[in-house]
Formats: structure tokens, C-alpha cells, sequence
């Protein structure tokens, strides 16, 4: 914490998402939210669409919105944030997920949580330490590129904020993970502005107490 005020451990957060986008969570109420963003997509079809056509554009949409939790159920996530309109006729190729907390060994016995950021942010490259409700959090940057041995099959952006958990006894963080898929072609300036739009999400993060 970067300030002395005492205030009991937080059950929970808050983060609001961009208009157009959707929270899934994964834990319980999954299927609810993916059928819901399906009906919605389904909704948004163009004028014209055949008719035909709807029961397969539905199947797509379920496979791939299937992948998508699926991977970040597996990666520990707890809540998944996805646009579901397109911004200025773009589907955005971007996801936010939020991640189960984790236990961090202290560096020493009486050190904090900001030790920890600390030595983190010394061995990551690009690294800085910002605040986010008070809270010291850890954010890097990097782009991951392409590598279908490591299940990495499409070169991506990539944004995480590891955000200790106030008062948690072992010490435990949370990690939100933001990444924007690289197509070729696309201006690098489209993708910092992407960027730009998670770091504005983060600043709405606030923690929550019983």
C-alpha cells in the first residue's frame, strides 16, 4: 500500500469495461454469459444476412468464444472481459482476463509486497511500478511472436498488472492479462492505442470489502 491508512483485507474488485464489451465469468454462470454475448452477436448480424446461414454463424461463434474461455480457464483465470461490437466497424482482436490470486514468497521475512514488485520489476524489461486504488502494482509490456510448438499460434501483445492483495496473509496478487492479437498489415500505432484503452481500464480497478 502506498499509503498508512488501515483498512481491512478486500474481498474482492471492480473493474469496468469498455462500452461494447462483455465479462464473462468462469467459475460459475459460464455458459449463461456465453450464450448471452451469442444471442447479442447473433443480433448484430448485417441486414441481408441469410437466413439460412444464422444456425452456422451461431455454431462459429459458440466454437470460438469455447476456445477463447477454454484457454483462459487453463491459464487460471477467473473472470474473462471480451468486446463483443465492433469499434468503428473492427472486431477487436483483443481479450482481458483476470487471473486467480497467487501466492509471491517475501524477499525477506519483514519485507512487503513492494519489495517483491521491486526485484520483479529489475529483471523485467520495461517494467514500471504504478498505483492502482492505492495499491503499488507491477505493469510490463512485450510482444510474444508466433510459436505453435508453445501453443502460441498467433503473435500477440501483451500487458499484465500484478497487483498485490492488501493485508493478505501468505502474501497473494492478483494478475490481469491483456493481449491484442498482431495482424499483418495493421499501422503499430492501432495496437499502442489499444494499449492505451487497458491501461484506462486499469485505472478503473478498485478494490471491495465485506
Amino acid at each position: 500500500m502506498t499509503t498508512t491508512e488501515h483498512r481491512p483485507a478486500p474481498n474482492g474488485f471492480n473493474l469496468v469495461p469498455p462500452p461494447g464489451w462483455d465479462v464473462i465469468p468462469l467459475h460459475s454462470g459460464t455458459r449463461e454469459a456465453m450464450d448471452r454475448i451469442v444471442r447479442k452477436a447473433v443480433g448484430q448480424l448485417p441486414v441481408g444476412f441469410p437466413k439460412d446461414d444464422i444456425p452456422k454463424a451461431r455454431l462459429k461463434l459458440t466454437q470460438e468464444m469455447k476456445k477463447v474461455v477454454r484457454r483462459a480457464s487453463a491459464k487460471g483465470g477467473m473472470t474473462l472481459y471480451l468486446p463483443t461490437e465492433r469499434l468503428h466497424g473492427i472486431a477487436l482482436p483483443v481479450s482481458i482476463v483476470a487471473s486467480e490470486p497467487i501466492e509471491i514468497p517475501r524477499v525477506r521475512p519483514e519485507s512487503g509486497p513492494e519489495a517483491v514488485l521491486a526485484a520483479l520489476a529489475s529483471e523485467t524489461p520495461g517494467a514500471e511500478i504504478r498505483e492502482l486504488d492505492d495499491t503499488a502494482a507491477l505493469r510490463s509490456e512485450r510482444e510474444v511472436p508466433a510459436d505453435p510448438e508453445q501453443g502460441v499460434e498467433v503473435a500477440h501483445r501483451r500487458v499484465e498488472y500484478l497487483v498485490p492483495i492488501p493485508d493478505s496473509r501468505p502474501d497473494k496478487y492478483l494478475t490481469f492479462s491483456y493481449s491484442a492479437l498482431i495482424a499483418p498489415g495493421l499501422d503499430p500505432a492501432f495496437y499502442d492505442t489499444l494499449v492505451e484503452l487497458f491501461d484506462a481500464v486499469m485505472g478503473t480497478f478498485r478494490w471491495t470489502y465485506a
